[in-house]
This record gives C-alpha cells, structure tokens and sequence, in this order.
C-alpha cells in the first residue's frame, strides 16, 4: 500500500525550528517524511538527518528526499539512541530536532501491521518489525497483574479488571491471535449500556499494548534531556505528541530542564549551581487550526511544545 502521510502543524513546525540554510537539523520520527520535506527545501549547506524504526517508513522517506537534495542522511533506529546516532554520523551538536511521536497512519492502515482495531490482522503492532516482542506476546502471555497495569496506566481503561479477566479466562483455552479475537473479548467485557456510549470499547486497550510493546513513554522520558544536551544554543525542540500520557512526560521533562536552582527551600543561598538548560517557548501546547482538523481528524488530539538551548 501507498505511504500516505499528512503532516501534523507543518506550518507551526517549519516556523518554530527556526531553521538556518547552514544549520544541521533530525527528524528523529521521519515516517512518510512529510516534515522532513519542507525542512530539507529549506537547507542550503546543512544537513537533515532522517531517522525511523519503521524500515519501510526509512525506504519510503528515502526515496521522496533524495529526489530534492543529497543533503540528507538516513539512520534506522529507535529515537531513544539519538546521542549513538550523532556519534555515528561524527556530529556533535545540531540546530533542530523533530520529534513526532505515536503511530503513522501507514502503520495502522496497514492491515498485516495489527495496530487498527478496525481491521483484523495478527496480533503485532511493532514499530520496528526486528524487535521480538509484539502484542501477541503482550496479550497472551504477561500474568493479570502486569496487564492491569498497563491497561489501567497507558491506556486509563476504567474496565481493565473484567477486561483483563476476560482475556485470561479465554486463552485457558485458546491463544489470541488476531485483532478482532481481541476486540471480541473486549466487547463482550464491558457491559453493552456503556460500549453505546463512548468510542470503539477497544481503543483504550489497543493504545495500551501500543505503548507497552515499542515502551513509547520510557523513551520520550530518556531522550529528550539527551537532546537538549546535544542543542546548539539558541537550537530548537519540538515534540508532537497525540495523548495526555505522552503530553505529561514533555511538559515535565521541559519544566525540569528550565529550572534554576533545585536547592532545599531551607538555604537562603544556592549551593547546586544549577542552571535553567532551555528557554520554554509555548507556556500552553500549540494546537491544529480548525481547518486542519476537519482537513486531517486524526490531527485532532496532537500538541505541540517547542523549547529553546539557552
């Protein structure tokens, strides 16, 4: 299938990165390089680093990029591993990062790839097809403990319990192996009165597994102090993220990054020496336009936050 991908704030993007014909920017989450695009347009003597765990995200955004400079180099990896993927390339510092979290429309339109819970596939939805765990694992063999864990925590399911039961009692029996024997469990889980309520029953979940097979939160958590510490002054972050759980870790990661002084309130004099390391340039998230919402729905829960290398 075709790798569509629209990209989320472009505008708000390009504007914020600030970015210089000389400067050296990554893409740390390149997907179908919808971004990246624009950014390369804008580079005269600099470079943009491409980087995706998605091989064919990788092999599609090559393809589209070479086509309008050579001033581009792509890297397949996790974006928690971008200090090892500058080290690669000899680059010490940069002027821009990209970071665009959460799954590409390709990824879950891609029915083989067992991210949609509206279209039936084996159990997968890893990112980076070479990892070992996917969801099949997840679903069928973590204990009841581990899945309320998740459940509860990554995906706020209010029903994780009967959930969790459910899909335990029917694998006594039989793995889960496919998407809609999950959504099936799912259904029959939560009571009908409250599935005619809210969403699909089984968003919650799916995100969830999502999360915990490509440890989504834990990366966002490690890089992005090794980002700022990899900034040119005056370089710029931004970080799209599609849910409060991803949100949370941004906002707070950036508050403890422009800190000053972490002494006791006790001392009336600061000992620590400690000095605020960005500049937070959005107090409150930047979000879509009306027009790019009704233009592209799954732009709809997207935030952007952008800080600056002091």
């Amino acid at each position: 299938m075709e790798f569509n991908h629209i990209p989320i704030m472009l505008n708000e993007v390009i504007d914020n990165l600030n970015i210089k014909p000389n400067g050296i920017y990554v893409d740390l989450t390149v997907g179908g390089a919808g971004h990246s695009t624009e950014i390369l347009r804008r580079i005269k003597n600099g470079k943009l680093i491409c980087v995706d765990q998605d091989e064919e995200a990788l092999s599609v955004a090559r393809d589209r990029l070479l086509k309008i400079s050579d001033n581009v180099l792509f890297y397949k990896s996790n974006f928690e591993n971008f200090k090892e993927i500058l080290d690669y390339f000899g680059i010490d510092k940069v002027d821009g990062v990209l970071l665009d979290i959460g799954v590409s429309s390709y990824q879950i339109d891609n029915g083989q790839r067992g991210f949609s819970y509206m279209i039936d596939a084996p159990l997968d939805m890893r990112m980076d097809r070479d990892l070992k765990k996917s969801a099949f694992d997840v679903v069928n063999y973590y204990n009841s403990e581990d899945l309320e864990y998740i459940f509860y925590n990554y995906g706020e399911e209010k029903w994780t319990k009967r959930i969790v039961e459910f899909i335990v009692n029917y694998r006594k029996e039989k793995l889960i192996e496919t998407t809609f024997e999950l959504v099936d469990i799912i259904e029959r889980a939560i009571p009908k009165a409250v599935r005619a309520k809210g969403g699909h029953p089984a968003k919650r979940v799916f995100q969830a597994i999502r999360i915990e097979v490509n440890r989504e939160l834990e990366v966002i958590r490690k890089v992005i102090p090794d980002i700022v510490e990899r900034l040119n002054k005056n370089g710029r972050l931004c970080v799209i993220t599609f849910h409060s759980l991803e949100d949370r870790i941004v906002k707070d990661s950036f508050k403890e990054l422009a800190r000053g002084c972490i002494c006791p309130k006790e001392l009336y004099v600061c000992v620590c020496n400690n000095k605020p390391k960005i500049k937070i340039l959005t107090k409150k998230p930047l979000v879509p336009s009306e027009e790019e919402m009704n233009r592209n729905p799954r732009s709809k829960s997207s935030k952007l936050r952008i800080c600056s290398k002091i």
